[in-house]
Protein backbone atom coordinates (compact mmCIF):
# COMPACT_ATOMS: atom_id res chain seq x y z
CA UNK A 1 0.00 0.00 0.00
CA UNK A 2 1.46 3.38 -0.97
CA UNK A 3 1.87 6.20 1.52
CA UNK A 4 -0.93 8.29 -0.02
CA UNK A 5 -3.49 5.54 0.59
CA UNK A 6 -2.21 4.97 4.13
CA UNK A 7 -2.52 8.68 4.94
CA UNK A 8 -6.10 8.72 3.61
CA UNK A 9 -7.02 5.67 5.67
CA UNK A 10 -5.64 7.18 8.87
CA UNK A 11 -7.45 10.47 8.12
CA UNK A 12 -10.70 8.49 7.84
CA UNK A 13 -9.97 6.83 11.20
CA UNK A 14 -9.17 10.22 12.71
CA UNK A 15 -12.49 11.66 11.57
CA UNK A 16 -14.37 8.70 13.04
CA UNK A 17 -12.58 8.83 16.38
CA UNK A 18 -12.53 12.63 16.66
CA UNK A 19 -15.96 13.48 15.28
CA UNK A 20 -17.84 10.16 15.33
CA UNK A 21 -18.50 10.28 11.59
CA UNK A 22 -17.75 7.71 8.87
CA UNK A 23 -16.24 9.14 5.67
CA UNK A 24 -15.20 7.27 2.54
CA UNK A 25 -11.59 7.16 1.37
CA UNK A 26 -12.33 9.09 -1.85
CA UNK A 27 -13.71 12.05 0.12
CA UNK A 28 -10.24 12.74 1.56
CA UNK A 29 -8.48 15.20 -0.74
CA UNK A 30 -4.72 14.59 -0.65
CA UNK A 31 -2.23 16.33 -2.90
CA UNK A 32 1.48 16.98 -3.17
CA UNK A 33 2.38 20.07 -1.14
CA UNK A 34 2.96 23.21 -3.19
CA UNK A 35 6.58 24.21 -3.64
CA UNK A 36 6.07 27.51 -1.80
CA UNK A 37 4.88 25.67 1.34
CA UNK A 38 6.69 23.36 3.78
CA UNK A 39 5.54 19.76 3.57
CA UNK A 40 5.36 16.60 1.48
CA UNK A 41 1.61 15.94 1.26
CA UNK A 42 -1.32 18.24 1.93
CA UNK A 43 -4.76 17.29 3.26
CA UNK A 44 -7.40 19.75 2.06
CA UNK A 45 -9.38 20.45 5.23
CA UNK A 46 -12.31 22.47 3.84
CA UNK A 47 -14.49 19.48 2.76
CA UNK A 48 -14.20 18.07 6.32
CA UNK A 49 -15.55 21.16 8.11
CA UNK A 50 -19.19 20.03 7.82
CA UNK A 51 -18.17 16.95 9.83
CA UNK A 52 -15.88 18.64 12.39
CA UNK A 53 -18.11 21.70 12.92
CA UNK A 54 -14.89 23.58 13.71
CA UNK A 55 -12.67 26.18 12.03
CA UNK A 56 -10.20 25.07 9.31
CA UNK A 57 -7.26 25.71 11.64
CA UNK A 58 -8.71 23.72 14.56
CA UNK A 59 -9.82 20.87 12.30
CA UNK A 60 -6.34 20.75 10.76
CA UNK A 61 -4.74 20.72 14.22
CA UNK A 62 -6.99 17.87 15.41
CA UNK A 63 -6.24 15.70 12.39
CA UNK A 64 -2.55 16.66 12.31
CA UNK A 65 -2.05 15.61 15.93
CA UNK A 66 -3.86 12.32 15.31
CA UNK A 67 -1.76 11.56 12.24
CA UNK A 68 1.48 12.36 14.06
CA UNK A 69 0.55 9.94 16.85
CA UNK A 70 -0.77 7.15 14.65
CA UNK A 71 1.39 7.20 11.53
CA UNK A 72 5.09 6.78 12.24
CA UNK A 73 6.13 8.15 8.83
CA UNK A 74 4.85 11.63 9.73
CA UNK A 75 7.38 13.67 11.68
CA UNK A 76 5.58 17.03 11.79
CA UNK A 77 2.85 19.14 10.24
CA UNK A 78 1.81 22.75 9.72
CA UNK A 79 -1.44 24.44 8.81
CA UNK A 80 -1.90 27.20 6.27
CA UNK A 81 -5.53 28.31 6.31
CA UNK A 82 -7.51 25.21 5.25
CA UNK A 83 -4.50 23.15 4.21
CA UNK A 84 -2.85 20.58 6.50
CA UNK A 85 0.73 20.13 5.28
CA UNK A 86 2.30 16.86 6.39
CA UNK A 87 6.07 16.42 6.70
CA UNK A 88 7.34 12.87 6.33
CA UNK A 89 10.41 11.71 8.19
CA UNK A 90 13.84 11.48 6.58
CA UNK A 91 13.90 7.82 7.62
CA UNK A 92 10.78 7.14 5.57
CA UNK A 93 12.21 8.74 2.41
CA UNK A 94 15.56 6.98 2.77
CA UNK A 95 13.96 3.55 3.25
CA UNK A 96 11.70 4.22 0.26
CA UNK A 97 14.71 4.81 -1.98
CA UNK A 98 15.83 1.16 -1.76
CA UNK A 99 12.36 0.02 -2.82
CA UNK A 100 12.51 2.26 -5.86
CA UNK A 101 16.02 1.35 -7.00
CA UNK A 102 15.37 -2.40 -6.61
CA UNK A 103 12.26 -2.27 -8.81
CA UNK A 104 13.37 -2.02 -12.45
CA UNK A 105 9.72 -1.62 -13.49
CA UNK A 106 9.00 1.08 -10.93
CA UNK A 107 6.03 3.16 -12.06
CA UNK A 108 4.82 0.56 -14.57
CA UNK A 109 1.79 -1.71 -14.10
CA UNK A 110 2.13 -4.83 -16.26
CA UNK A 111 -0.90 -6.26 -18.02
CA UNK A 112 -2.36 -9.72 -17.45
CA UNK A 113 -4.12 -12.07 -19.85
CA UNK A 114 -7.47 -10.77 -18.60
CA UNK A 115 -6.51 -7.09 -18.67
CA UNK A 116 -8.72 -4.81 -20.79
CA UNK A 117 -7.59 -4.40 -24.40
CA UNK A 118 -7.01 -0.94 -25.83
CA UNK A 119 -6.60 -0.52 -29.57
CA UNK A 120 -4.81 2.66 -30.67
CA UNK A 121 -4.99 3.79 -34.29
CA UNK A 122 -2.35 6.19 -35.54
CA UNK A 123 -0.51 7.25 -38.72
CA UNK A 124 -3.37 6.77 -41.26
CA UNK A 125 -1.39 7.80 -44.35
CA UNK A 126 -2.56 8.17 -47.96
CA UNK A 127 -0.68 6.21 -50.61
CA UNK A 128 -0.47 9.17 -52.98
CA UNK A 129 2.25 11.03 -51.05
CA UNK A 130 5.07 10.48 -48.54
CA UNK A 131 4.71 11.02 -44.80
CA UNK A 132 5.06 14.63 -43.71
CA UNK A 133 5.51 16.70 -40.54
CA UNK A 134 1.86 16.27 -39.54
CA UNK A 135 2.28 12.49 -39.76
CA UNK A 136 5.36 12.75 -37.52
CA UNK A 137 3.34 14.33 -34.70
CA UNK A 138 0.58 11.76 -35.24
CA UNK A 139 2.96 8.78 -35.15
CA UNK A 140 4.93 10.00 -32.15
CA UNK A 141 1.77 10.71 -30.15
CA UNK A 142 0.18 7.36 -31.06
CA UNK A 143 3.28 5.33 -30.32
CA UNK A 144 3.87 7.05 -26.97
CA UNK A 145 0.21 6.59 -26.02
CA UNK A 146 0.54 2.87 -26.71
CA UNK A 147 3.46 2.59 -24.29
CA UNK A 148 1.71 4.71 -21.65
CA UNK A 149 -1.43 2.56 -21.92
CA UNK A 150 0.66 -0.61 -21.55
CA UNK A 151 2.37 0.93 -18.49
CA UNK A 152 -1.11 1.40 -16.99
CA UNK A 153 -1.92 -2.28 -17.29
CA UNK A 154 -3.73 -2.41 -20.64
CA UNK A 155 -3.15 -5.01 -23.30
CA UNK A 156 -2.45 -2.80 -26.31
CA UNK A 157 -2.86 -3.30 -30.06
CA UNK A 158 -1.20 -0.65 -32.24
CA UNK A 159 -3.01 -0.33 -35.53
CA UNK A 160 -2.78 1.67 -38.74
CA UNK A 161 -5.40 2.28 -41.43
CA UNK A 162 -3.91 3.02 -44.84
CA UNK A 163 -5.99 5.12 -47.22
CA UNK A 164 -5.12 3.30 -50.45
CA UNK A 165 -8.22 3.97 -52.53
CA UNK A 166 -10.10 6.92 -53.95
CA UNK A 167 -9.74 9.64 -56.55
CA UNK A 168 -6.50 11.02 -55.04
CA UNK A 169 -4.80 7.65 -55.55
CA UNK A 170 -5.99 7.56 -59.16
CA UNK A 171 -4.48 10.99 -59.78
CA UNK A 172 -0.98 9.66 -59.06
CA UNK A 173 -1.62 6.57 -61.16
CA UNK A 174 -2.92 8.54 -64.14
CA UNK A 175 -0.01 10.99 -63.99
CA UNK A 176 2.47 8.07 -63.97
CA UNK A 177 0.71 6.56 -67.01
CA UNK A 178 0.83 9.84 -68.93
CA UNK A 179 4.21 11.27 -67.95
CA UNK A 180 6.08 8.56 -66.06
CA UNK A 181 7.96 6.94 -68.97
CA UNK A 182 8.06 3.70 -66.97
CA UNK A 183 9.99 5.20 -64.05
CA UNK A 184 10.45 3.04 -60.95
CA UNK A 185 12.17 3.58 -57.62
CA UNK A 186 15.03 1.40 -58.89
CA UNK A 187 15.45 3.24 -62.19
CA UNK A 188 15.34 6.68 -60.56
CA UNK A 189 17.02 5.93 -57.23
CA UNK A 190 14.05 7.67 -55.64
CA UNK A 191 12.26 6.38 -52.55
CA UNK A 192 8.97 4.79 -53.63
CA UNK A 193 6.58 7.00 -51.65
CA UNK A 194 8.45 10.09 -52.86
CA UNK A 195 8.24 8.96 -56.48
CA UNK A 196 4.49 8.39 -56.28
CA UNK A 197 4.10 11.73 -54.49
CA UNK A 198 5.93 13.42 -57.35
CA UNK A 199 3.27 12.19 -59.77
CA UNK A 200 0.48 13.38 -57.48
CA UNK A 201 2.08 16.84 -57.64
CA UNK A 202 2.47 16.45 -61.43
CA UNK A 203 -1.25 15.73 -61.81
CA UNK A 204 -2.10 18.87 -59.84
CA UNK A 205 0.25 20.98 -61.98
CA UNK A 206 -1.22 19.70 -65.25
CA UNK A 207 -4.79 20.01 -63.94
CA UNK A 208 -4.21 23.67 -63.05
CA UNK A 209 -2.76 24.31 -66.53
CA UNK A 210 -5.86 22.77 -68.12
CA UNK A 211 -8.19 24.85 -65.93
CA UNK A 212 -6.29 28.02 -66.82
CA UNK A 213 -6.71 27.31 -70.55
CA UNK A 214 -10.43 26.57 -70.13
CA UNK A 215 -11.00 29.69 -68.05
CA UNK A 216 -9.13 31.82 -70.59
CA UNK A 217 -11.80 30.79 -73.11
CA UNK A 218 -14.46 32.43 -70.94
CA UNK A 219 -15.55 29.58 -68.66
CA UNK A 220 -16.03 30.12 -64.95
CA UNK A 221 -13.87 28.12 -62.51
CA UNK A 222 -16.76 25.74 -61.80
CA UNK A 223 -17.51 25.28 -65.52
CA UNK A 224 -13.84 24.64 -66.24
CA UNK A 225 -13.67 22.00 -63.50
CA UNK A 226 -16.76 20.30 -64.92
CA UNK A 227 -15.19 20.22 -68.44
CA UNK A 228 -11.75 19.00 -67.33
CA UNK A 229 -10.76 15.97 -69.39
CA UNK A 230 -7.93 15.12 -66.99
CA UNK A 231 -10.27 14.91 -63.99
CA UNK A 232 -12.73 12.93 -66.09
CA UNK A 233 -9.99 10.39 -66.85
CA UNK A 234 -9.15 10.14 -63.14
CA UNK A 235 -12.81 9.47 -62.27
CA UNK A 236 -13.04 6.86 -65.01
CA UNK A 237 -9.92 5.20 -63.63
CA UNK A 238 -11.55 5.04 -60.16
CA UNK A 239 -14.59 3.29 -61.66
CA UNK A 240 -12.29 0.80 -63.42
CA UNK A 241 -10.41 0.23 -60.16
CA UNK A 242 -13.62 -0.50 -58.26
CA UNK A 243 -14.57 -2.92 -61.06
CA UNK A 244 -11.12 -4.60 -60.69
CA UNK A 245 -10.25 -3.88 -64.32
CA UNK A 246 -6.99 -5.81 -64.72
CA UNK A 247 -4.64 -3.14 -66.11
CA UNK A 248 -5.70 -0.45 -63.64
CA UNK A 249 -5.68 -2.81 -60.69
CA UNK A 250 -2.21 -4.12 -61.54
CA UNK A 251 -0.90 -0.55 -61.78
CA UNK A 252 -2.47 0.23 -58.40
CA UNK A 253 -0.82 -2.81 -56.79
CA UNK A 254 2.59 -1.95 -58.26
CA UNK A 255 2.59 1.69 -57.16
CA UNK A 256 1.22 0.83 -53.71
CA UNK A 257 4.10 -1.59 -53.17
CA UNK A 258 6.51 1.24 -53.88
CA UNK A 259 4.74 3.42 -51.32
CA UNK A 260 4.57 0.75 -48.62
CA UNK A 261 8.30 0.11 -48.91
CA UNK A 262 8.88 3.85 -48.51
CA UNK A 263 6.54 4.09 -45.51
CA UNK A 264 8.28 1.18 -43.80
CA UNK A 265 11.62 2.93 -44.16
CA UNK A 266 10.25 6.13 -42.61
CA UNK A 267 8.55 4.28 -39.76
CA UNK A 268 11.84 2.54 -39.00
CA UNK A 269 13.64 5.90 -38.91
CA UNK A 270 11.04 7.25 -36.48
CA UNK A 271 11.19 4.10 -34.34
CA UNK A 272 7.47 3.35 -34.52
CA UNK A 273 5.66 0.18 -35.51
CA UNK A 274 2.24 -1.48 -35.66
CA UNK A 275 0.71 -4.78 -34.62
CA UNK A 276 -1.91 -4.75 -37.38
CA UNK A 277 -2.36 -2.74 -40.57
CA UNK A 278 -5.76 -2.37 -42.25
CA UNK A 279 -6.35 -1.07 -45.77
CA UNK A 280 -9.31 0.99 -46.90
CA UNK A 281 -9.39 -0.98 -50.15
CA UNK A 282 -10.67 -3.84 -47.96
CA UNK A 283 -12.63 -1.98 -45.31
CA UNK A 284 -14.85 0.08 -47.64
CA UNK A 285 -16.55 -3.10 -48.89
CA UNK A 286 -17.30 -4.23 -45.34
CA UNK A 287 -18.54 -0.74 -44.50
CA UNK A 288 -20.88 -0.80 -47.47
CA UNK A 289 -22.35 -4.09 -46.25
CA UNK A 290 -22.75 -2.62 -42.75
CA UNK A 291 -24.63 0.35 -44.20
CA UNK A 292 -27.00 -1.99 -46.05
CA UNK A 293 -27.50 -3.88 -42.79
CA UNK A 294 -28.30 -0.54 -41.14
CA UNK A 295 -31.05 -0.03 -43.71
CA UNK A 296 -32.57 -3.37 -42.71
CA UNK A 297 -32.44 -2.35 -39.04
CA UNK A 298 -34.01 1.02 -39.94
CA UNK A 299 -30.97 2.75 -38.43
CA UNK A 300 -30.31 4.45 -41.80
CA UNK A 301 -32.60 5.48 -44.64
CA UNK A 302 -32.47 5.64 -48.45
CA UNK A 303 -33.33 8.79 -50.43
CA UNK A 304 -35.03 8.92 -53.83
CA UNK A 305 -31.69 9.22 -55.64
CA UNK A 306 -30.64 5.89 -54.02
CA UNK A 307 -28.12 7.51 -51.65
CA UNK A 308 -28.11 6.29 -48.04
CA UNK A 309 -28.09 8.60 -45.02
CA UNK A 310 -28.16 8.60 -41.23
CA UNK A 311 -30.55 11.04 -39.56
CA UNK A 312 -28.76 12.39 -36.49
CA UNK A 313 -31.07 15.33 -35.76
CA UNK A 314 -32.23 13.65 -32.53
CA UNK A 315 -28.58 13.74 -31.45
CA UNK A 316 -28.37 17.48 -32.07
CA UNK A 317 -26.50 17.00 -35.36
CA UNK A 318 -27.52 16.94 -39.02
CA UNK A 319 -27.99 14.20 -41.59
CA UNK A 320 -24.89 12.25 -42.68
CA UNK A 321 -24.25 10.76 -46.12
CA UNK A 322 -23.01 7.13 -45.96
CA UNK A 323 -23.30 5.90 -49.56
CA UNK A 324 -23.51 8.09 -52.64
CA UNK A 325 -26.28 7.61 -55.20
CA UNK A 326 -23.86 5.69 -57.47
CA UNK A 327 -23.12 3.29 -54.59
CA UNK A 328 -19.58 4.56 -53.89
CA UNK A 329 -18.37 4.96 -50.30
CA UNK A 330 -17.43 8.00 -48.25
CA UNK A 331 -14.87 8.12 -45.43
CA UNK A 332 -17.53 7.42 -42.80
CA UNK A 333 -18.48 4.19 -44.58
CA UNK A 334 -14.86 3.09 -44.61
CA UNK A 335 -14.46 3.82 -40.88
CA UNK A 336 -17.54 1.75 -40.09
CA UNK A 337 -16.08 -1.13 -42.12
CA UNK A 338 -12.70 -0.79 -40.41
CA UNK A 339 -14.44 -0.91 -37.02
CA UNK A 340 -16.25 -4.11 -38.01
CA UNK A 341 -13.03 -5.84 -39.12
CA UNK A 342 -11.23 -4.77 -35.95
CA UNK A 343 -14.10 -5.91 -33.77
CA UNK A 344 -14.00 -9.30 -35.50
CA UNK A 345 -10.22 -9.57 -35.00
CA UNK A 346 -9.94 -8.34 -31.40
CA UNK A 347 -12.00 -8.22 -28.23
CA UNK A 348 -11.70 -4.44 -27.92
CA UNK A 349 -12.56 -2.72 -24.63
CA UNK A 350 -11.36 0.78 -25.55
CA UNK A 351 -10.76 2.25 -29.02
CA UNK A 352 -8.53 5.31 -29.41
CA UNK A 353 -8.23 7.18 -32.72
CA UNK A 354 -5.21 9.49 -33.00
CA UNK A 355 -6.43 11.99 -35.60
CA UNK A 356 -6.05 15.76 -35.96
CA UNK A 357 -8.61 18.17 -34.52
CA UNK A 358 -9.98 19.03 -37.96
CA UNK A 359 -11.80 15.67 -37.73
CA UNK A 360 -13.58 16.35 -34.41
CA UNK A 361 -17.04 16.34 -36.00
CA UNK A 362 -16.30 13.18 -38.00
CA UNK A 363 -15.51 11.20 -34.85
CA UNK A 364 -18.47 12.63 -32.98
CA UNK A 365 -20.67 11.20 -35.76
CA UNK A 366 -18.74 7.93 -35.97
CA UNK A 367 -19.22 7.31 -32.25
CA UNK A 368 -22.99 7.71 -32.58
CA UNK A 369 -23.20 5.51 -35.69
CA UNK A 370 -21.13 2.69 -34.17
CA UNK A 371 -23.31 2.79 -31.07
CA UNK A 372 -26.43 2.55 -33.26
CA UNK A 373 -24.83 -0.46 -34.99
CA UNK A 374 -24.33 -2.14 -31.58
CA UNK A 375 -20.55 -1.86 -31.18
CA UNK A 376 -20.01 -2.13 -27.43
CA UNK A 377 -17.22 0.46 -27.43
CA UNK A 378 -18.78 2.82 -29.97
CA UNK A 379 -20.30 5.28 -27.53
CA UNK A 380 -17.10 5.50 -25.50
CA UNK A 381 -14.52 5.62 -28.29
CA UNK A 382 -11.77 8.17 -27.74
CA UNK A 383 -10.86 10.63 -30.45
CA UNK A 384 -7.38 11.72 -29.39
CA UNK A 385 -7.63 15.11 -31.06
CA UNK A 386 -4.35 16.97 -31.54
CA UNK A 387 -3.40 20.33 -33.00
CA UNK A 388 -1.41 21.29 -36.06
CA UNK A 389 2.39 21.36 -36.13
CA UNK A 390 4.38 23.71 -38.35
CA UNK A 391 7.95 24.89 -38.83
CA UNK A 392 9.23 28.46 -38.61
CA UNK A 393 9.19 30.24 -41.95
CA UNK A 394 12.23 29.31 -44.03
CA UNK A 395 13.64 26.83 -41.53
CA UNK A 396 13.16 23.77 -43.70
CA UNK A 397 12.74 22.90 -47.36
CA UNK A 398 9.11 22.09 -48.10
CA UNK A 399 7.30 20.58 -51.05
CA UNK A 400 5.09 23.00 -52.91
CA UNK A 401 5.72 25.48 -50.11
CA UNK A 402 3.30 23.72 -47.75
CA UNK A 403 4.32 20.16 -46.87
CA UNK A 404 7.46 19.33 -44.88
CA UNK A 405 8.66 15.85 -45.79
CA UNK A 406 9.27 13.48 -42.85
CA UNK A 407 12.43 11.95 -44.33
CA UNK A 408 13.90 15.36 -45.08
CA UNK A 409 13.13 16.52 -41.54
CA UNK A 410 14.77 13.49 -39.89
CA UNK A 411 17.87 13.92 -42.08
CA UNK A 412 18.02 17.61 -41.24
CA UNK A 413 17.71 16.80 -37.52
CA UNK A 414 20.65 14.38 -37.68
CA UNK A 415 22.73 17.01 -39.50
CA UNK A 416 21.79 19.62 -36.90
CA UNK A 417 22.68 17.25 -34.04
CA UNK A 418 26.04 16.52 -35.69
CA UNK A 419 26.83 20.22 -36.21
CA UNK A 420 25.84 21.29 -32.69
CA UNK A 421 27.64 18.36 -31.02
CA UNK A 422 30.82 19.22 -32.92
CA UNK A 423 30.52 22.89 -32.00
CA UNK A 424 30.30 21.93 -28.32
CA UNK A 425 32.88 19.15 -28.52
CA UNK A 426 30.34 16.77 -26.98
CA UNK A 427 31.56 13.62 -28.75
CA UNK A 428 35.29 14.22 -28.94
CA UNK A 429 37.12 10.91 -28.59
CA UNK A 430 34.30 8.79 -30.04
CA UNK A 431 34.83 6.67 -33.13
CA UNK A 432 33.02 7.86 -36.26
CA UNK A 433 30.60 4.92 -36.02
CA UNK A 434 29.84 5.58 -32.34
CA UNK A 435 29.41 9.29 -32.97
CA UNK A 436 26.99 8.77 -35.89
CA UNK A 437 24.80 6.47 -33.80
CA UNK A 438 24.68 9.01 -30.98
CA UNK A 439 23.91 11.83 -33.45
CA UNK A 440 20.93 9.76 -34.58
CA UNK A 441 19.77 9.12 -31.01
CA UNK A 442 20.16 12.81 -30.11
CA UNK A 443 18.35 13.93 -33.26
CA UNK A 444 15.36 11.65 -32.76
CA UNK A 445 15.29 12.39 -29.03
CA UNK A 446 15.20 16.11 -29.82
CA UNK A 447 12.47 15.72 -32.43
CA UNK A 448 10.29 13.43 -30.33
CA UNK A 449 10.68 15.31 -27.07
CA UNK A 450 10.04 18.75 -28.58
CA UNK A 451 6.78 17.51 -30.09
CA UNK A 452 5.63 15.39 -27.14
CA UNK A 453 6.32 17.96 -24.39
CA UNK A 454 3.55 20.20 -25.79
CA UNK A 455 -0.07 19.66 -24.74
CA UNK A 456 -1.28 17.60 -27.73
CA UNK A 457 -4.48 19.64 -28.02
CA UNK A 458 -2.48 22.76 -28.87
CA UNK A 459 -1.05 23.87 -32.20
CA UNK A 460 2.73 24.13 -32.12
CA UNK A 461 5.76 25.33 -34.05
CA UNK A 462 8.67 22.93 -34.25
CA UNK A 463 12.10 24.59 -34.25
CA UNK A 464 14.83 22.05 -35.19
CA UNK A 465 17.83 23.92 -33.77
CA UNK A 466 16.07 24.97 -30.58
CA UNK A 467 15.05 21.34 -29.96
CA UNK A 468 18.73 20.24 -29.75
CA UNK A 469 19.80 22.82 -27.14
CA UNK A 470 21.75 20.72 -24.60
CA UNK A 471 20.87 23.22 -21.85
CA UNK A 472 17.24 23.89 -22.68
CA UNK A 473 13.87 22.23 -22.11
CA UNK A 474 14.81 19.53 -24.59
CA UNK A 475 15.32 15.82 -25.12
CA UNK A 476 19.12 16.14 -25.41
CA UNK A 477 19.25 17.85 -21.99
CA UNK A 478 17.53 14.82 -20.44
CA UNK A 479 19.63 12.38 -22.46
CA UNK A 480 22.79 14.17 -21.34
CA UNK A 481 21.66 13.97 -17.70
CA UNK A 482 21.17 10.21 -18.05
CA UNK A 483 24.61 9.86 -19.70
CA UNK A 484 26.13 11.92 -16.86
CA UNK A 485 24.71 9.46 -14.31
CA UNK A 486 26.15 6.51 -16.25
CA UNK A 487 29.51 8.29 -16.30
CA UNK A 488 29.42 8.57 -12.50
CA UNK A 489 29.02 4.81 -12.23
CA UNK A 490 31.83 4.13 -14.69
CA UNK A 491 34.10 6.31 -12.54
CA UNK A 492 32.83 4.62 -9.37
CA UNK A 493 33.68 1.25 -10.88
CA UNK A 494 37.17 2.49 -11.78
CA UNK A 495 37.63 3.52 -8.13
CA UNK A 496 36.37 0.12 -6.95
CA UNK A 497 33.32 1.67 -5.27
CA UNK A 498 30.52 -0.87 -5.08
CA UNK A 499 26.94 0.41 -4.68
CA UNK A 500 24.98 -1.35 -1.92
CA UNK A 501 21.60 -0.87 -0.30
CA UNK A 502 21.17 2.14 1.95
CA UNK A 503 21.65 0.53 5.37
CA UNK A 504 21.61 3.67 7.51
CA UNK A 505 18.41 5.69 7.77
CA UNK A 506 19.73 8.01 10.47
CA UNK A 507 21.29 10.57 8.13
CA UNK A 508 19.63 13.90 7.56
CA UNK A 509 18.66 14.63 3.98
CA UNK A 510 19.50 17.90 2.27
CA UNK A 511 16.66 19.71 0.54
CA UNK A 512 17.88 18.57 -2.88
CA UNK A 513 18.06 14.92 -1.82
CA UNK A 514 14.63 15.06 -0.24
CA UNK A 515 13.15 16.71 -3.35
CA UNK A 516 14.61 14.03 -5.62
CA UNK A 517 13.19 11.14 -3.62
CA UNK A 518 9.80 12.86 -3.44
CA UNK A 519 9.82 13.31 -7.20
CA UNK A 520 10.80 9.68 -7.76
CA UNK A 521 8.00 8.54 -5.45
CA UNK A 522 5.50 10.52 -7.54
CA UNK A 523 6.48 8.83 -10.82
CA UNK A 524 3.77 6.10 -10.65
CA UNK A 525 1.15 8.85 -10.18
CA UNK A 526 2.56 10.69 -13.20
CA UNK A 527 2.25 7.55 -15.36
CA UNK A 528 -1.33 7.02 -14.14
CA UNK A 529 -2.22 10.66 -14.87
CA UNK A 530 -0.71 10.48 -18.37
CA UNK A 531 -2.81 7.39 -19.05
CA UNK A 532 -6.04 8.92 -17.77
CA UNK A 533 -5.55 12.16 -19.70
CA UNK A 534 -4.02 10.57 -22.82
CA UNK A 535 -1.14 13.04 -22.56
CA UNK A 536 2.52 12.15 -23.19
CA UNK A 537 3.25 15.77 -22.22
CA UNK A 538 2.66 14.83 -18.56
CA UNK A 539 5.54 12.33 -18.75
CA UNK A 540 7.74 14.64 -20.84
CA UNK A 541 7.53 17.54 -18.42
CA UNK A 542 8.07 15.29 -15.41
CA UNK A 543 11.32 13.80 -16.76
CA UNK A 544 12.59 17.28 -17.59
CA UNK A 545 11.84 18.52 -14.06
CA UNK A 546 13.54 15.42 -12.62
CA UNK A 547 16.63 15.92 -14.82
CA UNK A 548 16.79 19.60 -13.87
CA UNK A 549 16.49 18.78 -10.14
CA UNK A 550 19.18 16.11 -10.43
CA UNK A 551 21.61 18.48 -12.15
CA UNK A 552 21.19 21.01 -9.33
CA UNK A 553 21.87 18.20 -6.81
CA UNK A 554 24.94 17.13 -8.84
CA UNK A 555 26.38 20.64 -8.83
CA UNK A 556 25.62 21.36 -5.17
CA UNK A 557 26.74 18.12 -3.50
CA UNK A 558 29.75 15.81 -3.90
CA UNK A 559 29.07 12.21 -4.87
CA UNK A 560 32.26 10.28 -5.58
CA UNK A 561 34.34 12.68 -3.47
CA UNK A 562 32.02 12.60 -0.46
CA UNK A 563 34.13 11.57 2.56
CA UNK A 564 31.36 9.74 4.42
CA UNK A 565 31.04 6.26 2.99
CA UNK A 566 27.38 6.00 4.00
CA UNK A 567 26.44 9.34 2.44
CA UNK A 568 28.47 8.59 -0.71
CA UNK A 569 26.70 5.25 -1.10
CA UNK A 570 23.31 6.91 -0.49
CA UNK A 571 23.98 9.49 -3.21
CA UNK A 572 25.06 6.77 -5.64
CA UNK A 573 21.85 4.85 -4.95
CA UNK A 574 19.87 8.05 -5.40
CA UNK A 575 21.66 8.70 -8.73
CA UNK A 576 20.94 5.16 -9.87
CA UNK A 577 17.23 5.53 -9.07
CA UNK A 578 17.06 8.84 -10.96
CA UNK A 579 18.74 7.22 -13.97
CA UNK A 580 16.26 4.33 -13.94
CA UNK A 581 13.23 6.63 -13.81
CA UNK A 582 14.64 8.93 -16.51
CA UNK A 583 15.17 5.90 -18.75
CA UNK A 584 11.65 4.56 -18.11
CA UNK A 585 10.07 7.97 -18.63
CA UNK A 586 11.89 8.53 -21.91
CA UNK A 587 11.03 4.97 -23.00
CA UNK A 588 7.35 5.83 -22.50
CA UNK A 589 7.91 8.69 -24.96
CA UNK A 590 9.62 6.35 -27.44
CA UNK A 591 12.99 8.01 -26.84
CA UNK A 592 16.34 6.22 -26.39
CA UNK A 593 18.89 7.40 -23.82
CA UNK A 594 22.56 6.77 -24.72
CA UNK A 595 24.94 5.59 -21.99
CA UNK A 596 27.59 8.05 -23.22
CA UNK A 597 27.36 11.51 -24.77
Amino acid sequence: MNIETRIKEVVCRAIYELYNEDVKLNTVQLQITRKDLVGDFTVVVFPLLKVSKKSPEQTGTDIGNYLKLNLSEISDYNIVKGFLNLILSHQYWISLLDDIVNDEKFGVVESRNDSPLMMIEYSSPNTNKPLHLGHIRNNLLGYSLSRIAAANGYRVVKTNIVNDRGIHICKSMLAWQKWGDGQTPESTGRKGDHLVGDFYVKFDQEYKKELAILQSSGLSKEEAEAKSLLMKEAREMLVKWEAHENQVYSLWEMMNKWVYAGFDETYKKLGVDFDKIYYESDTYKVGRDMVFAGIEKKVFYRRDDNSIWADLTNNGLDEKLLLRSDGTSVYMTQDIGTAKLRFDDYDIDKMVYVVGNEQNYHFQVLSILLDKLDFSWGKDLVHFSYGMVELPEGKMKSREGTVVDADDLVEDMVNTARDMSKELGKLDGFSDEEAEEIYRIIALGALKYFILKVDPRKNMTFNPRESIDFNGHTGPFIQYTYARIQSIFRKANEKGLAVSEVRSTDMLLTGKENNLIRMLNNFPNIVTDAGKTYSPAVIANFVFDLAKEYNQFYHDLPILFEESKAIRNFRLVLSKAVGQVLKTGMWLLGIDVPPRM
